[in-house]
């Protein structure tokens, strides 16, 4: 059988660290008989220098007919002038919305070899393991109505909705505890119950949806309170649930727990488990086309796609492998990068995923 895949390198660093993606792929398609068809299209920032907008409707198209897409990063100072609607960062969420991937899965592991690089202590974050479940097409990034605007007096103002429906909050709970079911059956929902009431009704509705799920056990944290605790003693946690705003910062904060925003991957899946696949980090203009970005998150979100949306686990499981081998030969790019060990630039650490590749295939 084969797949579609869409490949979107967006802006910044995309296009280099998707190019050592693009090398594992064609080597899981040369030596591991994966059947995939790869097409390629523009977003962000590029999409809007050559066609006018950051998400033009023959990406959406594609992305609609995909099984999956392989998302780099997007933005940068030059679109930072750009009318709000016109903004690099828009056709993400367009993407996102268009696509429907509502819930996003952020796995924030460590690999072993990568422990002295947290900035915690090593007994604090040896063998974490935490899956981050992020409701990705509701809240008060999508809310209606938003604007930016002055007042009868002048003043300028901005506005925001913060909007949640049950069916919404429904959804992705039961996403979160089928995959806690699968883990260690223990579930944080995690809100600001106390103070808002779009927080008051998520509670309300993941204590309803707990009666689906008697085997996962669930507790419930205020945000503040979690943000605290994953840095005091993150692996109480095992799956996490949270809404759109609350799961993209807990997400980052708990991607330095594994040593560099630059090795945690993420998944966004539709009902229908077709899905959008990304690292979590930015375009980090400052070192585009340096040749210095470390392409592991986006090795390891292709990983996740193969694993969620294609259902190729062979492939996907070789594909890990394959960045820990690179990994214990000491290769680390400059985020990563400690006393004894080498550093090496983005091409480096793609050429030796693929080497790693290329050895477990003649095994």
């Amino acid at each position: 059988m084969s797949h579609k895949i869409l490949i979107l390198s967006g802006d910044g660093i995309g296009p280099e660290i998707m190019a050592e993606a693009e090398k594992a792929l064609s080597m899981l398609i040369q030596e591991f008989g994966l059947r995939v068809e790869i097409e390629h299209g523009l977003v962000g920032g590029a999409a809007l220098d050559a066609t006018g907008g950051p998400l033009p409707e023959t990406t959406l198209a594609l992305a609609r007919s995909a099984d999956a897409v392989l998302f780099g990063a997007i933005g940068g100072p030059q679109w930072d002038t750009a009318p709000r609607e016109l903004r690099p960062e828009r056709g993400l969420l367009g993407l996102r919305s268009g696509m429907g991937v509502f819930a996003n899965l952020r796995p924030v592991q460590i690999f072993p070899e990568l422990v002295s690089a947290s900035a915690l202590k090593p007994e604090v974050v040896s063998g974490l393991d935490i899956l981050i479940v992020r409701e990705l097409t509701g809240g008060i990034y999508f809310g209606q109505p938003r604007e930016l605007t002055r007042g009868a007096d002048g003043r300028r103002f901005g506005v925001n909705t913060l909007r949640y429906n049950e069916d919404e909050i429904r959804r992705i709970a039961r996403v979160a505890f089928a995959a806690a079911r699968g883990r260690g059956r223990r579930l944080c929902s995690v809100d600001k119950a106390n103070v808002l009431e779009t927080s008051e009704l998520w509670r309300q509705v993941v204590v309803e949806t707990a009666a689906e799920f008697p085997e996962v056990q669930l507790e419930h944290m205020y945000v503040d309170n979690a943000a605290m605790q994953l840095v005091r003693s993150p692996k109480q946690f095992d799956v996490m649930v949270t809404d759109n705003m609350f799961g993209d910062i807990l997400s980052d904060l708990a991607s330095m727990l594994s040593g560099s925003i630059g090795m945690l991957p993420s998944a966004s899946l539709d009902e229908r488990r077709r899905g959008l696949y990304e690292p979590i980090h930015g375009s980090a203009p400052d070192i585009a086309g340096r040749g210095v970005a470390n392409p592991l998150a986006t090795v390891l979100s292709l990983a996740l796609l193969l694993r969620h949306s294609l259902g190729e686990q062979v492939c996907a499981v070789f594909l890990e492998q394959a960045v820990r081998a690179a990994l214990q030969q000491g290769l680390r790019t400059a985020d990563i990068h400690s006393p004894g060990t080498t550093c090496v630039g983005t091409g480096a650490m793609g050429d030796a995923v693929v080497a790693a590749l290329r050895r477990a295939a003649a095994a």
